[in-house]
């Protein structure tokens, strides 16, 4: 078996441990030509080889394609994506019908997981309130086996960022359906959030053990890309999508899978592939808001940053979320346009509170949000206790950097090695926390560990941020001038 870009294969591991062999790729755009290719080449052969099976009857007329509520129904139920308007005429029947039905415990618990699918779709967290509420009706109305509304209140849960209770729902959800998929993507997503990848790959172990229906595998497919990507290896969290992307059956599940394709692209720097993806899942789902966020990245990366400007106000308009709202920001700052700025950090800060209110945990955000552009002391107290509640990655990286923002270097360092450390936790590859780690130990003096760590930063994805990419070449240029070289000519 080939090495990895992270350790070694070894024989004898779990499936989520060690993933499955798959045939070398070449760049994403060959892949998914050749997939095409050999879909159209099926296709006449099919054509061409006599026909065996039974004739279907002609007076029979097919069955009719399923209706936007039957689709919606199919995808709240598993968790996979479903278009906004599906949801939007599955919640009004569910509305109506736990008006007729008060004591239709599964009516109830549809209606809740059909909110927060919508509140994950449109950012506006005050459908999570909602969800609470009909999932509470659900188990009042059945109080035990109830695992529909298990599901729902874990989907809930990972949606306001509350993990351990995500934690809790889910695995009882599971005893209660441990032969059904579904219930295993949404007890990752909380093994995630609280930093037990360990958890997490046993978990996704048991899923690909499971025998699913061709139907359900894209979605088990892009469950097991995100664990692969958070342990670092990152053609096999690509091939898993891709082929996920191929296979999902619905244009609102294709498109949320391209998304996903082009943000995996866009993380290794590959920026013609990533707006490419993009591009196609906006046609598939001119609705899919993470494509348009996508899009709009890959264009500040390109330079051009009309159009960038001009895609994030598009994607904001479908989906006013905090962070990308905090993401326009800095690019706006970047291009020192200090009024254009503090507008949008200002925003950004009242969209994370008015989602906090209505149950969101938003202290990451807002901690990354005061760390650079605040009070970076509340930044570390916002961020110590979210990392004392649910030590993920992400949150030792904001808590790390919040600290060097405080002039608290040593301690900083501890947190950013936890970030970067691929031989532990997570393992996922991610330029700003090299960034991170790199200029803390700048200002340690640890110079030849911050050049590496600034280096693989721009080699992981040399436009990470347009606020901060600029930083560290900056930085290396600096080092450069009193250690042993020029800052190499692709990092320019």
């Amino acid at each position: 078996m080939a090495k990895r870009e992270n350790g070694d294969a070894r024989p004898g591991t779990s499936l989520a441990a060690e993933p499955p062999p798959h045939h070398p790729r070449q760049w994403l755009r060959r892949t998914l030509l050749a997939v095409a290719a050999a879909g159209a080449a099926a296709g006449v052969t099919l054509t061409l080889l006599p026909r065996e099976a039974p004739q279907l009857d002609p007076h029979r007329s097919p069955a009719p394609a399923p209706g936007p509520q039957a689709r919606a129904l199919a995808a709240v139920t598993t968790g996979v994506p479903a278009a906004l308007p599906d949801l939007t005429a599955l919640i009004t029947r569910q509305e109506s019908a736990v008006r007729a039905r008060p004591a239709d415990a599964r009516a109830w618990a549809v209606l809740g997981a059909a909110y927060v699918a919508r509140a994950n779709r449109t950012a506006d967290a005050s459908d999570l309130p909602r969800a609470q509420r009909a999932l509470g009706t659900s188990l009042k109305a059945r109080a035990t086996k109830n695992s529909e509304a298990l599901a729902g209140l874990t989907a809930l849960a990972n949606a306001r960022r509350d993990f351990a209770a995500a934690k809790r729902y889910g695995e009882q959800a599971l005893k209660l359906t441990p032969k059904r998929w579904p219930a295993y993507p949404p007890l990752i997503d909380a093994y995630t959030g609280l930093g037990d990848y360990t958890a997490a790959r046993k978990t996704l172990d048991k899923l690909m053990a499971l025998r699913t229906a061709p139907a359900d595998r894209p979605a088990v497919m892009a469950r097991a890309s995100a664990v692969y990507r958070d342990r670092g290896w990152r053609e096999d969290a690509m091939a898993q999508l891709t082929d996920a992307a191929v296979a999902a059956g619905t244009p609102a599940e294709q498109a949320a899978y391209r998304a996903g394709v082009g943000q995996l692209a866009w993380e290794r720097g590959e920026l013609t592939d990533a707006l490419d993806q993009f591009a196609e899942a906006l046609r598939l789902d001119p609705a899919e808001a993470t494509a348009g966020v996508g899009r709009a990245r890959a264009l500040a990366a390109r330079g051009r940053t009309a159009d960038a400007l001009t895609a994030y106000r598009e994607a904001l308009a479908k989906r006013p979320d905090a962070d990308v709202t905090l993401e326009l920001a800095e690019l706006y700052e970047s291009l020192n346009r200090t009024r254009d700025a503090e507008a949008q950090y200002a925003l950004a800060r009242k969209r994370a509170e008015k989602s906090a209110s209505d149950g969101v945990d938003q202290d990451l955000l807002l901690g990354r949000l005061e760390a650079d552009h605040g009070d970076p002391q509340e930044a570390v107290t916002r961020l110590r206790a979210e990392y004392k509640r649910q030590p993920g990655v992400e949150v030792a990286d904001a808590l790390g950097w919040a600290l060097h923002r405080a002039g608290e270097d040593k301690e900083a360092l501890k947190y950013a090695t936890a970030a970067t450390d691929r031989t532990k936790g997570g393992g996922v590859r991610s330029a700003l926390h090299d960034f991170h780690r790199g200029m803390i130990e700048y200002e340690l003096k640890r110079y030849g560990s911050a050049r590496l760590q600034l280096e693989d930063a721009l080699m992981v994805n040399p436009a990470f941020s347009p606020l901060w990419a600029p930083e560290a070449r900056a930085t290396l240029q600096k080092m450069s001038q009193v250690s042993d070289g020029p800052l190499p000519s692709d990092m320019l």
